[in-house]
């Protein structure tokens, strides 16, 4: 009998809010995250089609850790950081008491260090001095650096991966750690998703393959509208997302509080672009159907969807008719949330942080709304959209979470006492 895996600790970075409390309380409120970017200097923001983005404000490191750790690491591995500092105060962990061997860590990042990695190419090449890159450039920009880190910091010997496959990396984060445990390789995974990559080029790559909203740069809290009819584009966000994944008779034995159950996951593939999504929804239907019966469940039980939604007249479209496709007459009875309208599209921690809004609907009983969710779109129209929040019961989460190079995620989550 395969091992149960449960979710005891949360920690989140976001634009809404630093601390899962205050991220909760921002998001049931339907505060929006997003604003006018006022520099890329010393590019002029007149040279870029979109102007808004969903900033960390007034972010420090040394705000939040004391450890030389965070200082020697790129921006989203200092989110990853700060997020997993708190997931693991929540979750109760004593490292000191826990077999380090049997404690991973599996981050999700699309991007990796682009902060760091932009700042020293610019100045290679403006000044032509190759012996004057930081020495720990390499260390620093590498996909996996947020993930040693993490395991440094805590002592964490167990299995050590970083997942990249874009906007779904820490969706499969939470899957992989899901396998690893359900097979015996740990009793528990820090499990993170990050992304901090607002920057002159990325930006500048979003904005010429014109993926990013630009009606509303004027109107910066306006731009990311999933399933509204004048969506126009997804809006750049950043952040980091930290879920504590442990088996249940493991966190039963140290007598955790438990939040949720991680009951399924699937992973597949399109195969058939890089950017753009089969319009017909079928492949996305499919994935979530493989995550429901690696549940054991079936359409039937699912209550609520944390969408991927970005807020793309083509991805939206898509997942409403892949939600439609699925659960047929049920698909107007399921409540939906767009975690990316209040926060921006945060790339590879986007199904870390979509994680954490689904467990903490399924522990509170409260969905979070979608932000201007004003004039639906025919083409998606659901029922169980809102654009305030929505109280009910909920048993079953289904995170969904879609990525370049037609990759599709899906999570299940399950209440702790289903």
């Amino acid at each position: 009998m395969r091992a149960r895996v449960v979710v005891t600790g949360l920690g989140v970075v976001s634009s809404i809010g630093i601390g899962i409390s205050e991220f909760w309380k921002a998001a049931l409120a339907g505060q929006s995250g997003i604003s006018a970017i006022t520099s890329f200097a010393p590019f002029a923001m007149d040279g870029y089609r979109s102007k808004v983005a969903g900033q960390v404000r007034d972010f420090s490191i040394e705000r939040f850790l004391d450890s030389a750790h965070g200082a020697r690491v790129d921006r989203y591995a200092q989110f990853a950081l700060v997020s997993t500092k708190e997931a693991l105060a929540d979750s109760g962990l004593q490292m000191t008491k826990e077999d380090p061997h049997r404690v991973g860590v599996i981050v999700g990042a699309g991007m990796g260090g682009m902060v760091m990695g932009e700042r020293e190419v610019t100045q290679l090449y403006e000044q032509q001095k190759p012996h004057r890159v930081h020495p720990n450039f390499i260390p620093t920009i590498t996909l996996n650096s947020a993930s040693g880190i993490i395991a440094m910091a805590y002592g964490a010997k167990g299995p050590n991966l970083t997942i990249s496959t874009a906007c779904s990396s820490s969706a499969h984060a939470l899957g992989q750690a899901l396998h690893c445990i359900r097979e015996g390789r740990a009793d528990v995974v820090i499990v993170v998703g990050a992304d901090a990559s607002i920057t002159p080029l990325v930006f500048a790559g979003f904005c010429s393959l014109r993926a990013l909203s630009s009606k509303f740069n004027d109107q910066p809290k306006k731009a990311s509208r999933p399933f509204e009819q004048s969506r126009d584009g997804f809006v750049m966000g950043e952040g980091a997302g930290t879920l504590i994944l442990e088996s249940a008779s493991h966190a039963k034995k140290r007598k955790a509080r438990i939040y949720a159950e991680v009951a399924g996951y699937a992973a597949t593939s399109e195969a058939y672009h890089m950017v753009i999504p089969r319009e017909d929804g079928l492949e996305v239907a499919h994935t979530m159907k493989l995550a429901l019966e690696d549940a054991g469940l079936s359409p039937a039980h699912v209550d609520y969807i944390n969408a991927h939604a970005t807020s793309t007249t083509i991805g939206d479209a898509v997942e409403a008719k892949a939600i439609r496709l699925l659960f047929k007459s049920r698909a107007n009875k399921i409540f939906i949330s767009a975690t990316k309208s209040l926060i921006g599209h945060t790339l590879g921690a986007a199904g870390a942080i979509g994680g954490i809004a689904s467990v903490l609907s399924l522990q509170t009983g409260q969905i979070h709304p979608t932000a201007n969710y004003e004039d639906p779109d025919p083409a998606c129209a659901l029922a169980g959209l809102s654009r305030s929040a929505q109280e009910r019961r909920v048993k079953v989460a289904l995170l969904n979470a879609f990525g370049f190079g037609s990759n599709n995620a899906a999570v299940v989550f399950k209440h702790a006492t289903t």
